[in-house]
């Protein structure tokens, strides 16, 4: 499936701006992104309940834009369930195989497989009222594996389940698309839930495509400020950057570290953003020797221990860093914080949305 300049737009609001994306057959992509930034849209245009203003949809090489639902050889699992309540199991299932014209006989033997394969076997006759949240999602699931779809769209089918349950179907449901060789869309606001269950992420922000890549690759190397913060390096330390020797100096108020030449794509000089997170950095005595780290002084704001270790707030260079380390600093105390450069995510402070 491809997408190619797809405009979405309500009344004189534009909502999705040209987006051009592929998705390989077999693979599970989680369209990532904060409420409002087009993720659910761009989900429902694929299948077809959303009116797209301009672009394309293609389906093995078939523009399917302009077809109804029905038509686009795709199906969905709903945030909601949309199960019927006076349907059993079975009847439920079987609904989309029902309209279909399958006979009795082919309807219960397809979901008799599915429910073996979601781990429902013997629930055929029971009302859908009568099962849990998991159950009732992996009936949804179910319903959506009866027609055979080459595609399956999933529009936050978890965020209504509690943490353990949710935990045990994204599993569940990557297993089951490995096994069938579906090709998945999975809409998300959860960064984890997107990271442990898509082999790529598309990171959406205010209608338009942030940053395609695999979990690792935008994890580790955002491809902006926006990115950087959106998958956790909440943190931001103002810099300058100097160019010298082939390499760069980051210097942060009387702190400075060098980036040799090659070691990394290094930053443009001038005013600089440094986004990281909380495990990226730690703690030491305020005349430890910098090495080939940034050592920053600061003062400890506030403490809270979350387990394993503590989190601290420090006021460093003007900027709040959150850090988690092992050690126990009282408050008021000064320290250094020390970050390795190379866990530095770096962008021009006007990128950033920072005052020079």
């Amino acid at each position: 499936m491809s997408v190619r300049g797809l405009r979405v737009g309500y009344g004189g609001t534009t909502v999705l701006h040209g987006v051009d994306l592929d998705f390989t057959p077999g693979s599970f992509t989680a369209l990532l992104g904060s409420s409002g930034c087009g993720k659910t849209t761009l989900l429902r245009s694929l299948s077809g309940f959303v009116p797209v203003s301009a672009g394309s949809i293609s389906v093995g090489g078939r523009d399917v834009a302009g077809l109804p639902p029905e038509k686009r050889g795709m199906a969905m699992v709903f945030q909601s369930y949309a199960l019927w309540p006076h349907m059993t199991v079975l009847q439920n299932i079987g609904y989309g195989l029902k309209l279909r014209g399958k006979s009795r006989d082919e309807i219960a033997a397809k979901v008799a497989e599915l429910l073996g394969m979601l781990g429902l076997a013997g629930y055929e006759d029971r009302k859908v009222t009568a099962l849990s949240g998991g159950q009732r999602q992996r009936v949804a699931l179910g319903r959506a594996l009866a027609i055979d779809p080459g595609i399956l769209l999933l529009d936050e089918p978890l965020s209504n389940l509690d943490a353990k349950i949710r935990m045990t179907m994204r599993h569940e449901i990557r297993a089951i698309q490995q096994r069938l060789g579906l090709t998945a869309v999975h809409v998300t606001h959860d960064r984890e839930e997107a990271m442990t269950m898509a082999d790529r992420l598309v990171i959406m922000q205010a209608g338009r495509v942030a940053q395609v890549g695999t979990p690792e690759e935008v994890y580790d190397h955002p491809a902006s400020a926006f990115v950087a913060n959106f998958m956790g390096a909440e943190n931001v330390l103002r810099l300058d950057v100097e160019r010298r020797d082939g390499g760069a100096v980051l210097h942060s108020g009387p702190a400075s570290v060098v980036l040799p030449a090659g070691a990394r794509a290094l930053p443009e000089p001038g005013p600089a953003a440094a986004y990281f997170r909380e495990a990226a950095a730690s703690l030491d005595a305020p005349d430890a020797e910098p090495g080939a780290d940034l050592l920053v002084p600061g003062t400890i704001e506030a403490r809270a221990y979350p387990g394993g270790s503590y989190r601290y707030r420090v006021d460093a260079a003007g900027c709040r860093i959150t850090v988690d380390d092992l050690g126990r600093h009282e408050l008021g105390e000064t320290v250094a914080l020390r970050i390795p450069p190379q866990r530095l995510h770096i962008f021009p402070a006007s990128e950033a949305g920072i005052a020079a």
